[in-house]
């Protein structure tokens, strides 16, 4: 392969290893990032949700190559409204979030939802959506390494066994 042609490549997958998901997401859709005050929390929350899954799953799948099934049992362990809820509870004591954190995880956590969780009292399922919120927030304003640092901080906090 040419120099050239290798170098371009590297800089169009370095994109992505540079926290550059979400500018590459929007380009391929043809979207533009948006107001981020335009998004309802349970739209953070949508959003949130689908990060953290994210980030639980790739922590499982680097530290244990074994059967998909065990797999999931230890990702559902980390991604379920109580122990959100207990992350975010974690976290809240520990004074980490900043205000403008705080607020959205309010928002969040306030919003009123059309389902609840099976396994989750109502208070656990809301601090769980506003814990999704703010991720989903982190992670629409480009700020994934804060994302990253609030759920190793929450994990370690909650004493997960990872």
């Amino acid at each position: 392969m040419e120099e050239g042609v290798r170098r371009d490549k590297e800089t169009q997958h370095g994109q992505a290893r540079d926290g550059k998901v979400l500018e590459a997401i929007l380009a391929m859709s043809g979207q533009e990032r948006k107001d981020i005050r335009t998004y309802s929390p349970l739209a953070l929350a949508y959003i949130g949700d689908g990060i953290y899954d994210l980030v639980i799953r790739t922590m499982v799948v680097v530290r244990a190559n074994m059967p998909a099934q065990k797999l999931h049992h230890l990702t559902i362990q980390y991604v379920s409204a109580r122990a959100q809820s207990g992350i975010i509870q974690n976290l809240l004591q520990a004074g980490i979030l900043t205000e403008e954190e705080m607020d959205i995880y309010r928002r969040g956590r306030n919003a009123k939802p059309h389902t609840m969780a099976k396994n989750a009292t109502v208070a656990e399922y809301k601090q769980a959506t506003g814990f999704e919120a703010l991720l989903g927030y982190l992670y629409l304003t480009g700020h994934m390494e804060r994302l990253l640092e609030l759920v190793k901080e929450g994990i370690r906090l909650t004493h997960f066994l990872w």
